[in-house]
Protein backbone atom coordinates (compact mmCIF):
# COMPACT_ATOMS: atom_id res chain seq x y z
CA UNK A 1 0.00 0.00 0.00
CA UNK A 2 1.36 3.38 -0.88
CA UNK A 3 1.68 5.70 1.52
CA UNK A 4 0.08 9.02 0.97
CA UNK A 5 2.77 12.31 0.76
CA UNK A 6 2.35 16.10 1.13
CA UNK A 7 4.83 18.78 1.84
CA UNK A 8 3.04 20.34 4.47
CA UNK A 9 0.71 18.53 7.18
CA UNK A 10 -1.31 20.08 9.53
CA UNK A 11 -2.38 18.23 12.65
CA UNK A 12 -5.58 20.37 13.89
CA UNK A 13 -7.98 22.63 11.80
CA UNK A 14 -8.92 25.10 14.94
CA UNK A 15 -7.39 28.29 15.14
CA UNK A 16 -4.25 27.77 14.44
CA UNK A 17 -4.19 24.83 11.89
CA UNK A 18 -6.70 27.22 9.98
CA UNK A 19 -4.90 30.20 9.70
CA UNK A 20 -1.73 28.63 8.88
CA UNK A 21 -3.84 26.67 6.01
CA UNK A 22 -5.05 29.95 4.63
CA UNK A 23 -1.76 31.88 4.43
CA UNK A 24 0.20 28.72 3.39
CA UNK A 25 -2.74 28.87 0.38
CA UNK A 26 -2.60 32.27 -0.19
CA UNK A 27 0.85 32.13 -1.41
CA UNK A 28 2.25 32.93 -4.99
CA UNK A 29 3.26 28.97 -5.11
CA UNK A 30 1.32 27.42 -2.44
CA UNK A 31 2.79 23.96 -1.36
CA UNK A 32 0.91 20.45 -1.50
CA UNK A 33 -1.40 20.61 2.50
CA UNK A 34 -3.15 18.21 4.10
CA UNK A 35 -4.81 19.05 7.41
CA UNK A 36 -5.74 16.49 9.58
CA UNK A 37 -9.55 16.87 11.66
CA UNK A 38 -12.26 15.01 11.86
CA UNK A 39 -14.28 17.40 13.88
CA UNK A 40 -17.30 19.01 11.36
CA UNK A 41 -17.62 21.93 13.74
CA UNK A 42 -15.84 24.98 14.01
CA UNK A 43 -16.33 27.13 17.26
CA UNK A 44 -15.71 30.84 18.02
CA UNK A 45 -14.75 30.10 21.63
CA UNK A 46 -14.15 33.34 23.16
CA UNK A 47 -17.44 34.10 22.58
CA UNK A 48 -18.76 31.45 25.22
CA UNK A 49 -17.80 34.07 28.48
CA UNK A 50 -20.41 35.92 26.83
CA UNK A 51 -22.68 33.21 25.93
CA UNK A 52 -22.50 32.10 29.70
CA UNK A 53 -23.80 35.99 30.62
CA UNK A 54 -26.78 35.30 28.31
CA UNK A 55 -25.39 38.43 25.66
CA UNK A 56 -25.29 35.27 22.34
CA UNK A 57 -26.72 32.61 22.11
CA UNK A 58 -24.42 29.55 21.60
CA UNK A 59 -25.42 29.55 18.07
CA UNK A 60 -23.70 32.74 17.36
CA UNK A 61 -20.37 30.81 17.57
CA UNK A 62 -20.45 27.90 15.65
CA UNK A 63 -20.02 27.23 12.04
CA UNK A 64 -19.35 24.18 9.66
CA UNK A 65 -15.85 23.38 9.21
CA UNK A 66 -16.10 22.63 5.85
CA UNK A 67 -16.81 26.61 4.93
CA UNK A 68 -13.44 27.40 6.25
CA UNK A 69 -10.76 24.63 4.63
CA UNK A 70 -8.89 26.31 2.38
CA UNK A 71 -9.47 25.82 -1.41
CA UNK A 72 -6.61 23.62 -2.66
CA UNK A 73 -6.00 22.12 0.41
CA UNK A 74 -6.68 18.08 1.27
CA UNK A 75 -8.96 17.70 4.18
CA UNK A 76 -8.41 14.29 5.90
CA UNK A 77 -11.51 13.54 8.54
CA UNK A 78 -9.83 11.58 10.99
CA UNK A 79 -7.39 11.51 14.30
CA UNK A 80 -3.77 11.32 14.47
CA UNK A 81 -2.88 8.25 16.57
CA UNK A 82 0.85 8.43 16.76
CA UNK A 83 3.82 10.69 15.33
CA UNK A 84 6.89 9.21 13.71
CA UNK A 85 8.77 12.12 13.11
CA UNK A 86 12.28 10.22 12.75
CA UNK A 87 10.62 8.69 9.81
CA UNK A 88 8.66 12.11 9.06
CA UNK A 89 5.68 10.18 8.92
CA UNK A 90 2.19 9.84 11.49
CA UNK A 91 -0.15 7.02 11.71
CA UNK A 92 -3.77 8.08 11.71
CA UNK A 93 -7.11 6.37 14.08
CA UNK A 94 -7.67 4.03 11.13
CA UNK A 95 -3.92 2.57 10.48
CA UNK A 96 -3.49 4.98 7.50
CA UNK A 97 0.22 6.33 7.56
CA UNK A 98 1.21 9.83 5.97
CA UNK A 99 4.46 11.11 5.31
CA UNK A 100 5.18 14.84 4.62
CA UNK A 101 8.42 17.19 4.19
CA UNK A 102 7.01 19.38 7.32
CA UNK A 103 4.79 18.60 9.96
CA UNK A 104 2.77 21.78 11.95
CA UNK A 105 1.22 20.37 14.98
CA UNK A 106 -1.98 22.83 15.87
CA UNK A 107 -3.90 20.21 17.82
CA UNK A 108 -4.88 22.37 20.72
CA UNK A 109 -5.61 21.68 24.51
CA UNK A 110 -7.24 18.75 26.00
CA UNK A 111 -10.05 19.71 28.72
CA UNK A 112 -9.68 17.50 31.31
CA UNK A 113 -13.24 16.90 32.65
CA UNK A 114 -12.20 13.43 34.83
CA UNK A 115 -9.60 14.98 36.60
CA UNK A 116 -12.17 16.57 39.49
CA UNK A 117 -14.67 13.75 40.94
CA UNK A 118 -18.32 14.85 40.64
CA UNK A 119 -17.45 17.22 37.39
CA UNK A 120 -18.19 15.19 34.47
CA UNK A 121 -20.96 13.90 35.77
CA UNK A 122 -22.50 16.79 37.11
CA UNK A 123 -21.61 19.98 34.97
CA UNK A 124 -24.67 21.71 33.11
CA UNK A 125 -27.03 19.02 34.49
CA UNK A 126 -30.50 21.12 35.97
CA UNK A 127 -30.45 21.38 39.29
CA UNK A 128 -26.78 20.61 40.02
CA UNK A 129 -25.60 24.08 40.29
CA UNK A 130 -22.36 22.50 38.78
CA UNK A 131 -21.92 24.92 35.40
CA UNK A 132 -18.84 25.71 32.72
CA UNK A 133 -18.26 27.86 30.05
CA UNK A 134 -15.63 25.77 28.29
CA UNK A 135 -17.98 23.66 26.09
CA UNK A 136 -20.50 24.40 23.50
CA UNK A 137 -22.39 21.86 25.37
CA UNK A 138 -22.45 22.95 28.69
CA UNK A 139 -22.46 26.54 28.00
CA UNK A 140 -26.26 27.48 28.07
CA UNK A 141 -26.04 26.20 31.59
CA UNK A 142 -24.33 28.64 33.17
CA UNK A 143 -26.69 31.07 31.75
CA UNK A 144 -29.65 29.36 33.17
CA UNK A 145 -27.45 29.03 36.91
CA UNK A 146 -27.20 32.91 36.81
CA UNK A 147 -30.33 33.83 35.99
CA UNK A 148 -32.05 31.43 38.43
CA UNK A 149 -29.80 32.46 41.72
CA UNK A 150 -31.55 34.55 44.25
CA UNK A 151 -29.07 33.31 46.90
CA UNK A 152 -26.31 31.54 48.54
CA UNK A 153 -22.77 30.98 47.86
CA UNK A 154 -21.69 31.08 43.76
CA UNK A 155 -17.75 29.89 43.50
CA UNK A 156 -15.77 30.32 40.28
CA UNK A 157 -13.06 28.43 39.99
CA UNK A 158 -9.50 28.79 38.24
CA UNK A 159 -7.16 25.78 37.82
CA UNK A 160 -3.28 25.36 38.28
CA UNK A 161 -2.68 24.02 34.87
CA UNK A 162 -2.30 25.99 31.92
CA UNK A 163 -5.96 26.99 30.57
CA UNK A 164 -7.33 28.39 27.20
CA UNK A 165 -7.84 32.15 28.19
CA UNK A 166 -6.47 32.63 31.31
CA UNK A 167 -8.92 35.69 31.73
CA UNK A 168 -12.32 33.55 31.58
CA UNK A 169 -12.60 32.25 34.98
CA UNK A 170 -12.68 36.29 35.91
CA UNK A 171 -14.36 37.05 33.38
CA UNK A 172 -17.81 34.89 33.90
CA UNK A 173 -17.57 36.22 37.83
CA UNK A 174 -17.21 39.87 36.76
CA UNK A 175 -20.55 39.35 34.84
CA UNK A 176 -22.45 37.04 36.85
CA UNK A 177 -21.88 39.17 39.75
CA UNK A 178 -23.10 42.67 37.61
CA UNK A 179 -26.58 40.60 36.63
CA UNK A 180 -27.38 39.83 40.54
CA UNK A 181 -27.21 44.09 41.13
CA UNK A 182 -29.78 44.47 38.14
CA UNK A 183 -32.06 41.71 39.19
CA UNK A 184 -31.84 43.23 43.14
CA UNK A 185 -30.34 39.86 44.77
CA UNK A 186 -26.43 40.49 44.81
CA UNK A 187 -26.82 41.36 48.89
CA UNK A 188 -28.31 37.60 49.41
CA UNK A 189 -25.36 36.13 47.04
CA UNK A 190 -21.49 35.68 48.67
CA UNK A 191 -19.35 35.99 45.42
CA UNK A 192 -16.15 33.66 45.63
CA UNK A 193 -13.23 33.90 43.33
CA UNK A 194 -11.07 30.86 43.47
CA UNK A 195 -7.72 30.35 42.15
CA UNK A 196 -4.69 27.55 42.30
CA UNK A 197 -2.60 30.79 41.19
CA UNK A 198 -0.57 33.83 43.30
CA UNK A 199 -2.88 36.49 42.28
CA UNK A 200 -5.51 37.92 39.97
CA UNK A 201 -3.26 38.46 36.56
CA UNK A 202 0.30 38.22 36.07
CA UNK A 203 0.76 41.56 34.61
CA UNK A 204 1.50 44.14 36.93
CA UNK A 205 -0.70 47.16 34.95
CA UNK A 206 -3.61 45.22 34.89
CA UNK A 207 -3.70 43.39 37.67
CA UNK A 208 -3.92 46.68 39.18
CA UNK A 209 -7.08 47.72 37.55
CA UNK A 210 -8.53 44.04 38.20
CA UNK A 211 -8.13 44.34 41.76
CA UNK A 212 -10.09 48.05 41.89
CA UNK A 213 -12.73 46.23 39.97
CA UNK A 214 -12.88 43.02 42.08
CA UNK A 215 -12.68 45.66 45.26
CA UNK A 216 -15.84 47.45 43.56
CA UNK A 217 -17.43 44.68 43.25
CA UNK A 218 -17.06 43.14 46.83
CA UNK A 219 -15.70 39.55 45.38
CA UNK A 220 -13.57 37.45 47.92
CA UNK A 221 -10.81 35.87 46.16
CA UNK A 222 -9.07 33.14 47.71
CA UNK A 223 -5.51 32.30 45.88
CA UNK A 224 -3.01 29.26 45.81
CA UNK A 225 -5.97 27.29 46.19
CA UNK A 226 -7.12 24.19 43.91
CA UNK A 227 -11.00 22.36 43.19
CA UNK A 228 -10.05 19.03 43.77
CA UNK A 229 -13.61 17.69 44.01
CA UNK A 230 -17.44 18.10 43.77
CA UNK A 231 -20.37 16.96 46.04
CA UNK A 232 -23.32 17.41 43.44
CA UNK A 233 -25.79 15.90 45.82
CA UNK A 234 -24.43 17.86 49.08
CA UNK A 235 -23.92 20.53 46.86
CA UNK A 236 -20.40 21.28 48.34
CA UNK A 237 -16.83 21.20 46.67
CA UNK A 238 -13.61 20.13 47.93
CA UNK A 239 -10.44 22.60 48.22
CA UNK A 240 -6.91 22.13 48.50
CA UNK A 241 -4.42 24.78 49.58
CA UNK A 242 -1.42 24.57 47.59
CA UNK A 243 0.99 25.82 50.16
CA UNK A 244 -0.69 23.99 53.10
CA UNK A 245 -2.17 20.59 51.76
CA UNK A 246 -4.92 21.90 54.10
CA UNK A 247 -8.84 20.51 52.49
CA UNK A 248 -11.63 22.96 52.91
CA UNK A 249 -15.16 22.52 52.59
CA UNK A 250 -17.41 25.29 50.52
CA UNK A 251 -20.86 24.66 50.18
CA UNK A 252 -22.58 26.42 47.17
CA UNK A 253 -25.53 27.05 44.86
CA UNK A 254 -23.73 27.74 41.75
CA UNK A 255 -20.15 27.23 40.58
CA UNK A 256 -18.56 28.00 38.13
CA UNK A 257 -16.03 25.35 36.72
CA UNK A 258 -13.29 25.85 35.06
CA UNK A 259 -11.54 22.55 34.84
CA UNK A 260 -7.96 21.37 34.56
CA UNK A 261 -6.38 21.59 30.84
CA UNK A 262 -3.46 20.02 29.18
CA UNK A 263 -1.43 18.62 26.31
CA UNK A 264 -3.37 16.22 24.13
CA UNK A 265 -2.84 12.74 25.10
CA UNK A 266 -1.38 11.30 21.44
CA UNK A 267 0.77 14.38 21.43
CA UNK A 268 2.13 14.10 25.39
CA UNK A 269 3.04 10.39 24.96
CA UNK A 270 4.69 11.02 21.37
CA UNK A 271 8.55 11.68 20.48
CA UNK A 272 7.42 15.35 19.89
CA UNK A 273 6.82 16.20 23.43
CA UNK A 274 8.49 18.11 25.95
CA UNK A 275 9.11 16.60 29.56
CA UNK A 276 5.22 18.54 30.10
CA UNK A 277 3.29 16.84 27.41
CA UNK A 278 3.44 20.07 25.11
CA UNK A 279 5.05 19.85 21.88
CA UNK A 280 8.73 21.17 22.47
CA UNK A 281 9.30 24.58 20.14
CA UNK A 282 11.83 27.24 19.60
CA UNK A 283 9.89 30.57 21.71
CA UNK A 284 10.95 32.78 18.77
CA UNK A 285 10.73 30.35 15.17
CA UNK A 286 8.10 28.22 16.50
CA UNK A 287 10.34 25.34 15.01
CA UNK A 288 10.67 22.02 17.06
CA UNK A 289 13.95 21.98 18.94
CA UNK A 290 14.76 18.16 18.40
CA UNK A 291 13.29 17.77 15.02
CA UNK A 292 13.65 20.45 12.38
CA UNK A 293 10.64 19.97 9.87
CA UNK A 294 8.35 19.97 12.48
CA UNK A 295 6.34 23.17 13.71
CA UNK A 296 3.85 23.79 16.27
CA UNK A 297 2.24 26.88 17.79
CA UNK A 298 -0.83 27.36 19.19
CA UNK A 299 -2.52 25.87 22.72
CA UNK A 300 -0.53 22.60 22.01
CA UNK A 301 3.03 24.10 22.07
CA UNK A 302 5.24 25.02 24.78
CA UNK A 303 5.61 28.62 23.85
CA UNK A 304 5.66 30.65 27.57
CA UNK A 305 2.83 32.64 26.72
CA UNK A 306 -0.93 32.90 27.41
CA UNK A 307 -2.85 29.81 25.29
CA UNK A 308 -5.28 32.64 23.46
CA UNK A 309 -6.37 33.36 19.53
CA UNK A 310 -4.47 36.40 19.93
CA UNK A 311 -1.47 34.90 20.55
CA UNK A 312 -2.32 32.40 16.90
CA UNK A 313 -3.17 35.34 15.50
CA UNK A 314 0.62 36.71 15.48
CA UNK A 315 1.96 33.09 15.75
CA UNK A 316 0.62 32.23 12.44
CA UNK A 317 1.98 34.30 10.02
CA UNK A 318 5.97 33.74 11.69
CA UNK A 319 4.82 29.77 11.50
CA UNK A 320 4.49 30.22 8.15
CA UNK A 321 6.74 32.32 6.81
CA UNK A 322 9.47 29.65 8.46
CA UNK A 323 7.34 26.78 7.05
CA UNK A 324 8.02 28.41 3.32
CA UNK A 325 11.74 29.13 4.16
CA UNK A 326 12.43 25.46 5.36
CA UNK A 327 11.10 24.60 2.26
CA UNK A 328 12.76 26.45 0.33
CA UNK A 329 16.41 25.84 2.18
CA UNK A 330 16.35 29.33 3.11
CA UNK A 331 17.13 30.96 6.45
CA UNK A 332 14.43 31.27 9.02
CA UNK A 333 14.20 35.40 9.88
CA UNK A 334 10.57 35.68 11.24
CA UNK A 335 10.10 35.83 15.19
CA UNK A 336 8.03 35.56 17.60
CA UNK A 337 8.13 37.54 20.38
CA UNK A 338 5.19 36.23 22.91
CA UNK A 339 2.43 38.78 22.09
CA UNK A 340 -0.86 37.49 23.00
CA UNK A 341 -4.03 39.06 24.25
CA UNK A 342 -6.56 38.86 26.96
CA UNK A 343 -9.71 41.04 26.31
CA UNK A 344 -10.85 40.89 29.89
CA UNK A 345 -14.29 41.46 30.52
CA UNK A 346 -15.26 43.31 33.31
CA UNK A 347 -18.76 44.23 32.76
CA UNK A 348 -22.16 44.22 30.36
CA UNK A 349 -20.38 47.09 28.88
CA UNK A 350 -17.09 47.40 29.97
CA UNK A 351 -13.48 45.76 29.02
CA UNK A 352 -9.94 45.95 29.86
CA UNK A 353 -7.87 45.00 26.76
CA UNK A 354 -4.77 43.10 28.20
CA UNK A 355 -1.74 42.58 25.59
CA UNK A 356 1.95 41.89 26.29
CA UNK A 357 4.81 40.09 25.71
CA UNK A 358 6.74 37.09 26.81
CA UNK A 359 8.16 39.22 29.58
CA UNK A 360 4.89 40.56 30.80
CA UNK A 361 5.41 43.95 29.35
CA UNK A 362 2.35 45.80 28.12
CA UNK A 363 2.59 45.56 24.31
CA UNK A 364 -0.48 47.45 23.39
CA UNK A 365 -2.34 48.49 20.10
CA UNK A 366 -4.25 51.61 20.89
CA UNK A 367 -3.02 54.92 21.93
CA UNK A 368 -4.64 55.21 25.30
CA UNK A 369 -4.32 53.38 28.47
CA UNK A 370 -5.95 50.00 27.55
CA UNK A 371 -5.60 49.30 31.57
CA UNK A 372 -9.05 51.42 31.86
CA UNK A 373 -12.21 49.89 31.44
CA UNK A 374 -13.76 50.98 28.30
CA UNK A 375 -17.29 50.33 26.17
CA UNK A 376 -14.95 50.73 22.84
CA UNK A 377 -13.16 48.07 24.24
CA UNK A 378 -16.11 45.92 25.25
CA UNK A 379 -17.73 46.62 21.27
CA UNK A 380 -14.48 45.16 19.79
CA UNK A 381 -14.59 42.00 21.67
CA UNK A 382 -18.21 41.51 20.97
CA UNK A 383 -18.74 42.93 17.46
CA UNK A 384 -15.20 43.20 16.09
CA UNK A 385 -13.01 40.10 17.11
CA UNK A 386 -15.57 37.49 15.98
CA UNK A 387 -16.31 39.07 12.26
CA UNK A 388 -11.94 39.54 12.12
CA UNK A 389 -11.68 36.24 13.06
CA UNK A 390 -14.22 34.36 10.73
CA UNK A 391 -13.72 36.78 7.95
CA UNK A 392 -9.98 37.66 8.10
CA UNK A 393 -7.59 34.88 10.19
CA UNK A 394 -9.36 31.93 9.56
CA UNK A 395 -9.23 33.27 5.43
CA UNK A 396 -5.03 33.93 6.18
CA UNK A 397 -5.47 37.29 6.03
CA UNK A 398 -2.86 39.34 8.19
CA UNK A 399 -3.98 42.43 10.12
Amino acid sequence: MNMAHYQVVIVGAGSAGLTVASQLMNTPKPPQVAIIDPAEKHYYQPLWTLVGAGIFPKEESERDQADFIPYGATWIKEYVDSFQPKKNALTLKNGESISYDVLVVAAGIQIDWDKIPGLKESVGKPGTGVVSNYAYETVDATWEAIRNLKSGNAIFTHPSTPIKCGGAPLKICFLAEEYWVKAGVRKNVNVKFVKAGPGIFAVKKYAESLTKVADRKNIERVWQTELIALRPDQKEAVFKNLETAEETVMPYEMIHVTPPMSAPAFIANSPLAAENGWVEVNKETTQHTRFDNVFALGDCSNLPTSKTGAAIRKQGPVTVANVLAYLGGKEMSKKYDGYTSCPLVTGYGSLILAEFDYDKQPMESFPFDQSKERYSMYALKAYGLPRMYWHGMLKGREF
